[in-house]
């Protein structure tokens, strides 16, 4: 019975919900409503926010303050974010806003099973705790984060791992851009098969 109350969650451990730019990946420069879940045990040593980490510190917020949220702004995209998000059930948050016609995206380590049916799977494998398999299979975008030169090899594993559709994303990690973007850049163009994500939205002085 526990089990089958939880699948039905109606309020999350929220840090912050907003209304900006998605600045990475496939649909940076997309206005996109952010859900950043609190709770996260990969414990990631470049996490810029690292004060999602204890879910604790995170008050629930229901589904119904979500959905307002969602629903004062003009936006026909969320990105559920964390902290770790697949570390809870967000089946009935993912459908009540596929429900009014708003596509869902979430950004995920793949550490966690996913319970919903979301519109993109954005999987960022961390070195500090392995994916699961189904990570690679629903991920529609690997986007791998390059702090130093050897993670280029480590990216290739979880690609050789992924679905034939992904698309595969390489993003220096910010305090390190100056170093890692021209070697990224370089890599790029001789395996073509790799795209370079930015966090445009750090340019840009935006949340």
């Amino acid at each position: 019975m526990e089990e089958i109350i939880e699948s039905k969650r109606t309020s999350w451990p929220v840090m912050e919900s907003f209304y900006t730019i998605q600045g990475e990946g496939h649909y940076s420069g997309r206005a996109a409503y952010f859900i950043r879940t609190g709770g996260c045990d990969v414990g990631c040593v470049w996490c810029d926010v690292k004060e999602s980490w204890e879910a604790g510190d995170h008050p629930d917020t229901s589904l119904e303050t979500l959905l307002k949220g969602v629903n004062d702004t003009a936006t026909d995209f969320v990105v559920i974010t964390g902290g770790e998000p697949a570390m809870y059930p967000i089946e009935t948050l993912v459908s009540a806003l596929q429900e009014q016609g708003i596509e869902v995206a979430i950004e995920t380590s793949g550490c966690y099973p996913l319970d919903a049916k979301v519109d993109w799977y954005c999987f960022s494998p961390k070195k500090f705790k392995a994916p699961v398999e189904e990570a690679y299979e629903k991920a529609n975008e690997l986007k791998v984060v390059i702090f130093n030169k050897h993670d280029f090899k480590w990216a290739e594993e979880h690609a050789a791992k992924a679905n034939a559709d992904c698309l595969l994303y390489l993003q220096p990690e910010w305090s390190k851009e100056a170093q890692m973007l021209p070697l990224i850049i370089d890599y790029v163009k001789e395996n073509p098969k790799w795209k370079i994500s930015l966090q445009t939205h750090k340019y840009m002085n935006i949340p």
